[in-house]
């Protein structure tokens, strides 16, 4: 697989580690100080999927310069929602996830699992989240935490007022994600631990290798 990475940070450089370790091409590289015209370049034209880490301010802009190159898109920039432009019609075509970890898709997988019971059964629990992050994570609460959110909130019909999230930014932690649910009968709790970023790096990797086909 051919492909191009948009933004040259730590994860970019993660990004390009990994996936050259399955085996696939690394063709183009846009940054910061990349010139304007890359995206028409023949090097980011012949890529067969681009993956993106960049900002919340540049992401959409930067998604929509790739498809008009006619390349499809797997974004992991968090502190925006990315869902409005995956069902856009007569593009090359959008993944985007706040998380990638293969770990926290087992996690939201239970929560859906957990909510749909709790709906079906018509049981009563109380949702609460509390997110931790690295002190240069701006956006609050993490998209994350909004998408536990608002998968218990979807599935069980509690209004996303009354699922509350507790945003906390200190050190370098990778990122650390505990929802809990609590009934009169008892209290589940469900903590997701990343312990570096190498772990959003490689999901975006195999969500393109998936994406692709």
């Amino acid at each position: 697989m051919r492909i191009a990475i948009i933004g040259y940070g730590k994860m970019g450089h993660m990004v390009e580690q990994i996936a050259r370790k399955r085996g696939h091409e690394v063709v183009c590289i846009v940054d910061v100080d990349s010139p304007e015209d890359i995206y028409s370049s023949p090097q980011f034209r012949n890529a067969d999927v681009a993956i993106e880490f960049t900002t919340p301010a540049t992401a959409e802009a930067n998604i929509r310069k790739a498809w008009a190159a006619g390349v499809p898109v797997v974004s992991g920039t968090t502190g925006w929602n990315g869902y409005d432009l995956m069902d856009e019609k007569g593009t090359p075509g959008l993944e985007w996830s706040p998380n990638f970890s293969e770990g926290m898709g087992m996690v939201i997988g239970f929560i859906q699992e957990a909510a749909n019971n709790i709906r079906e059964i018509g049981l009563h629990y109380r949702a609460s989240i509390t997110e931790t992050h690295h002190a240069r994570k701006l956006d609050k609460p993490s998209g994350t935490a909004l998408e536990l959110a608002e998968t218990f909130s979807r599935l069980t019909n509690t209004p996303m007022e009354n699922i509350p999230i507790e945003s906390i930014r200190e050190g370098d932690v990778p990122g650390t994600h505990t929802m809990t649910l609590d009934s009169d009968e008892d209290t589940i709790i469900v903590t997701h631990i990343a312990k570096g970023r190498e772990g959003f790096a490689l999901g975006a990797v195999i969500a393109a290798e998936n994406f692709v086909g």
